[in-house]
C-alpha cells in the first residue's frame, strides 16, 4: 500500500492538515479556524492552547474524511506553526495561563532588561539575536515577575506547536530551528544556552529535548490518536517553527535561495552554509530545518494583516465588498486597487500596526498612511497598502546585500504569493524576478516533506525538496514600474524616522 504524508500547521488563524503523498503531490487539505486572538490591554496578544488542540484534531480528522485515506496509510506526520508563543504546563501536564503569542508587545520593558544584563554585543554572540518583544524569553521574564505564582507551578516550557505534539504523543520535545527563536538557545552551536539560562533563572529541566527537524520525536499516544482519528504508534517527526518549514515547502533550503513571505506577518528568508551574524541585530539568525544548514530573515509584523485589518474595519462600506457577496473581498480589493498606478498616486502606507521588527526593532512604532489627498479613492489605498508591505520586506533585501548574504532567486509564498497585482508589485520593488511554486500549502506542506524525510521516503531534506517541489510560475519586474518604485521606496524609507517621535510620545502619553 503507498504510504502518506501529513502536515499539521498551528497557525494564529487556524490549524491547517495537509495530506501528501510519497511523491509529494498534495492530495487534501482542511483547515478549523481558532477562536479569536484574545488582547485584554492594547498591544498584548494571547490564545488558548486547548483551541489549537481542538482545531487540529477537527482539521485532521476532515482531511482524512475528505481524501478518503485510512489512519493506517499514513507514514509520518510533520508539525509546524506559529513562533515563539510561551506555553506553561504544570507537573501535571495541564495549561497554567493563555499563551503569550509571537506578535504580543507588552514585554519591551523586559527586552530591556535582558540587554542590560547580557549586554548587547554578548547577547548576539550567545544566541546570534537580539532581546525583542516576540521572542519567548522576554514572555518568562514578564511572567516572573508579574506572575510569580504561575511560574512558581510552572514545570513545561513549551512553544505552540510543541504544545499540540505533546497533546497527540506526550512528547516533550522541540525542533532546534524553533528553539532558535526563544532567545535561550545557541544558534550556532545548535544547544540550549546555559549562560542565558543562568541569567534567566531557568532551569534546564523544564525544557524539552532537542531534535533536528527531520528526526522522530515520539509516536502518537492512544488518547492522541482517540482524538485526531489517526493510528497510534504513527511517528511523528519534530518538525520546524513556520518559516522554516514554509521555506521547505518552497524549496528555499541552499545557499541563495531567498523566499518572501506575506501571511499575517511578513518574512524574507535565505538559506546559509553558516550562522551569519548580523551585529545590529536587524535581521534574524536561525538554525535551519536541516543538521549543518542554517538561515537568516527579516520580519514585518503586520504584512498581510495590513490588508486584512482595512478588509475588516474599511473594505465593506459605503458600497464596498458586501455588496457583491459571493465575490471574494480580496480580489475585489485588489481589483480596485489595480486601477491606481504603481506609486498610488503619492500615497503612502506604513505598515506598523503590531510594532516592527526589521530593521527598527520598536514595538512602539505605529501604522501611517501618508500623503493624502482629495483626490485618491479606495483603490489607492489598498495600492498603497500592497506597496508598503512590499517596501517593508524590501528592507530585508537591502540588509542581506550589506552583509554579503546572496540572493540568486526570490520564490513568494502565502498571500502575497496568490495575488497576481502583489505579485509584480512585488517583482518591480525587489528589482528582479520571483516565482511561484506549484504547491501553494504553506508551512504544513514543508512539515510534509520533513516527515517524508524522517519517514525514509527521501534521504535528505535537500533531495525531497528537488523531487516534490516545482516552479509554476515566474514574474519579471515591468522596468518602468520597477524604475519608480525604487524612487517611492527612497521616500518611504524617511517616513519612519520622521514619524519616530511621534509613535513614542503617543505611547507615552
Amino acid at each position: 500500500m503507498a504510504k502518506k504524508l501529513l502536515g499539521i500547521d498551528v497557525g494564529t488563524g487556524g490549524t491547517r492538515a495537509v495530506l501528501l503523498d510519497e511523491a509529494g503531490c498534495a492530495l487534501n487539505s482542511a483547515t478549523a479556524e481558532h477562536a479569536p486572538m484574545h488582547s485584554p490591554q492594547i498591544g498584548w496578544a494571547e490564545q488558548d492552547p486547548h483551541d489549537w488542540w481542538q482545531a487540529g484534531c477537527l482539521a485532521v480528522r476532515a482531511c482524512l474524511e475528505k481524501s478518503g485515506t485510512s489512519p493506517s496509510e499514513i507514514a509520518a506526520v510533520g508539525l509546524t506553526g506559529q513562533m515563539h508563543g510561551l506555553v506553561l504546563l504544570d507537573a501535571a501536564g495541564e495549561v497554567l495561563r493563555s499563551s503569550i503569542i509571537w506578535c504580543d508587545q507588552r514585554t519591551g520593558k523586559q527586552c530591556e532588561q535582558i540587554t542590560e544584563r547580557i549586554g548587547a554585543e554578548r547577547l548576539i554572540e550567545l544566541t546570534a539575536n537580539p532581546a525583542l518583544t516576540n521572542f519567548t524569553l522576554p514572555k518568562i521574564w514578564w511572567v516572573q515577575q508579574h506572575e510569580p505564582e504561575i511560574w512558581s507551578r510552572a514545570r513545561t516550557i513549551l512553544l505552540p506547536k510543541d504544545y499540540f505534539r505533546f497533546r497527540l504523543t506526550g512528547a516533550r520535545a522541540i525542533d532546534v530551528a524553533e528553539a532558535s527563536g526563544t532567545l535561550f538557545f545557541d544558534v550556532a552551536q545548535r544547544k540550549w544556552s546555559k549562560a542565558m539560562l543562568e541569567a534567566s533563572s531557568i532551569n534546564e529541566s523544564l525544557l524539552p529535548a532537542l531534535y533536528e527537524s527531520p528526526e522522530i520525536s515520539g509516536t502518537i499516544s492512544k488518547e492522541g490518536a482517540a482524538a485526531t482519528g489517526l493510528l497510534a504508534g504513527t511517528p511523528v517527526v519534530a518538525g520546524a517553527g513556520d518559516q522554516a518549514a514554509g521555506a521547505v515547502g518552497m524549496g528555499i533550503v541552499r545557499p541563495g535561495a531567498v523566499s518572501a513571505t506575506i501571511g499575517t506577518s511578513g518574512v524574507v528568508f535565505a538559506a546559509t552554509s553558516r550562522p551569519v551574524l548580523d551585529p545590529r541585530g536587524r535581521i534574524h539568525t536561525f538554525c535551519h530545518a536541516m543538521p549543518e544548514r542554517w538561515h537568516v530573515m527579516g520580519v514585518t509584523q503586520a504584512a498581510g494583516l495590513s490588508l486584512r485589518w482595512f478588509r475588516d474595519e474599511f473594505g465593506t462600506r459605503n458600497g464596498g465588498t458586501s455588496a457583491r457577496p459571493h465575490e471574494d473581498p480580496y480580489q475585489r480589493l485588489t481589483a480596485e486597487a489595480a486601477k491606481a498606478p504603481p506609486g498610488a498616486d503619492g500615497l503612502l502606507w506604513a505598515p506598523y500596526l503590531m510594532g516592527e521588527r526589521t530593521p527598527y526593532l520598536d514595538p512602539c512604532a505605529r501604522g501611517a498612511l501618508v500623503g493624502i489627498t482629495a483626490q485618491h479613492h479606495r483603490g489607492h489605498v489598498v495600492r498603497a497598502i500592497l506597496e508598503g508591505v512590499a517596501f517593508s520586506l524590501r528592507d530585508s533585501f537591502e540588509i542581506f546585500r550589506e552583509l554579503k548574504i546572496p540572493a540568486q532567486s526570490v520564490r513568494l509564498g502565502g498571500g502575497g504569493a496568490r495575488s497576481e497585482l502583489w505579485r509584480q508589485i512585488q517583482a518591480d520593488i525587489y528589482g528582479m524576478s520571483v516565482e511561484i511554486v506549484e504547491a501553494e500549502e504553506g508551512p504544513a506542506y514543508g512539515a510534509a516533506l520533513l516527515a517524508g524525510v524522517g519517514s525514509g521516503a527521501w534521504p535528505s531534506v535537500e533531495e525531497a525538496c528537488d523531487k516534490a517541489v516545482r516552479v509554476a510560475q515566474r514574474i519579471s519586474p515591468d522596468a518602468a514600474s520597477a524604475r519608480h518604485l525604487n524612487l517611492r521606496y527612497a521616500v518611504y524609507r524617511q517616513m519612519y524616522p520622521a514619524l519616530r517621535g511621534i509613535f513614542h510620545e503617543s505611547q507615552n502619553s
